[in-house]
């Protein structure tokens, strides 16, 4: 679900010219709450909310539920005042995904120059297509119609030159609508909006142009790009706000982007300062991470602690280990270290100097485990360390007792076991 800012002007007839409209981008409509009034008709109507738990945040909201001010990664004990009556239900990503795939089995009848963006949002390079088809639009327009029927959802298209220009025509287009950008007035359609309309444009961002009088995508295109990338003290953003303010985008459309970073999260029902519960939380979340390295055939490099305090704040550490792993066990013992150096204490029994309410680790630095050389050193050859053999032979049990939860995982539910590590 797109959370960008719409500008109600640009919801209109920008005319009919789609020459060079090649790229097409899809966003579903509040999807995950679309998908459990799917699976349950009786909410027809009804204001859903996904995300339950006092100190859980929105993953998605209906229209219905926006119409009283629920919004995604708003807290629910916020979502609950605004919306009493709504009906909260939990996050089923399993149920997501298997809607989604078969969202994407539509748009591959199109065409397989697609680009996954995330379970309910993707590109489409329709160029080839267009030999069939003859107009983007006539694609978009079968697209919602074949999505709306065979799965009674709604999605929302825009058809541009560029990704940027699509992205943005999808977000203005909701719900359930569509919006071709001409390419002699996507620079116009652009213009007409906030600088926090463009992608990549955060907070931050937004505060360091605030401060220069820059708030508009109008007054952004007053600008050289090198007066942008002094303002923004990167050449790199400079350049991608300078092309934006131009209604130009030079991304290609990407086919099975890789990952570039995994990892799992949690936040504790309460904010403590016990670090057992924080390092077991960490280990958790190592042991849902490398499953997931492991479904997925890749190995991480690097490896990030991220905490989050009771008041919002948060600090992260990273290490990139020397060899490549998909182990929880090697990924936890790294975990632990670069935890202890987040927070120090004086004794491992000392309570922790914040409260914590969040902890999680990302991996990154990603790559095939069938393409990845792992170069032993000339000790771990030789094996003339005993107790370095020794380790091994543990790290090599561990990795096959991983194998073994996986299967059963695979077989009874991934709840079924956990890694006591």
């Amino acid at each position: 679900m797109s959370t960008s800012p719409r500008t109600k002007a640009v919801k209109k007839d920008w005319g009919h010219d789609a020459s060079g409209c090649t790229i097409l981008h899809i966003d579903m409509d509040a999807f995950y709450a679309s998908c459990e009034t799917r699976r349950h008709p009786e909410l027809q109507g009804k204001p859903v909310i996904i995300g339950t738990g006092t100190r859980s945040v929105v993953s998605a909201a209906n229209y219905e539920a926006r119409a009283f001010g629920v919004n995604s990664a708003m807290p629910v004990a916020t979502a609950r005042r605004l919306c009493p009556h709504g009906v909260y239900l939990p996050v089923d990503m399993e149920y997501y995904r298997s809607i989604s795939q078969k969202v994407f089995a539509i748009f591959e009848e199109v065409t397989d120059c697609i680009e996954h963006v995330s379970v309910d949002e993707g590109y489409m390079d329709v160029s080839s297509a267009l030999l069939q088809w003859k107009s983007p639009v006539a694609i978009a327009q079968w697209i919602r119609k074949t999505v709306f029927e065979r799965l009674g959802l709604t999605c929302s298209v825009g058809i541009a030159t560029n990704k940027l220009i699509a992205k943005l025509a999808s977000t203005n287009a909701k719900p359930d609508g569509m919006l071709l950008i001409p390419q002699s007035r996507q620079a116009e359609f652009i213009r007409m909006m906030p600088v926090r309309a463009i992608p990549g444009v955060g907070p931050a961002l937004q505060r360091t142009l605030d401060n220069f009088g820059i708030s508009s995508v109008a007054s952004l295109a007053q600008l050289s790009e090198d007066n942008i990338s002094r303002m923004t003290g990167s050449a790199i953003t400079g350049h991608m706000l300078y092309m934006a303010a131009q209604g130009l985008d030079e991304r290609p459309v990407v086919v099975h982007a890789p990952d570039k970073s995994i990892g799992h999260e949690r936040t504790f029902p309460e904010d403590t300062r016990n670090a057992h519960e924080v390092t077991n939380l960490l280990r958790k979340c190592c042991d849902a991470t490398a499953s997931t390295l492991r479904k997925r055939g890749l190995v991480a490099r690097t490896l990030t602690v991220k905490l989050r305090f009771a008041n919002l704040k948060y600090v992260s550490k990273s290490f990139t280990m020397e060899t490549p792993t998909q182990s929880a066990s090697e990924l936890f013992v790294y975990a632990k270290k670069l935890f202890a150096e987040l927070l120090p204490r004086e004794s491992e029994d000392a309570p922790l100097p914040q409260f914590i309410r969040l902890a999680g680790i990302g991996t990154s630095n990603l790559s095939p485990v069938s393409t990845t050389i792992v170069q032993a050193s000339f000790d771990e050859f030789m094996d003339f360390d005993k107790e370095s053999h020794k380790s091994r032979r543990l790290q090599n049990s561990a990795k096959k007792t991983e194998k073994a939860l996986d299967d059963i995982r695979k077989r009874f539910g991934k709840d079924s076991i956990n890694f006591g590590i």
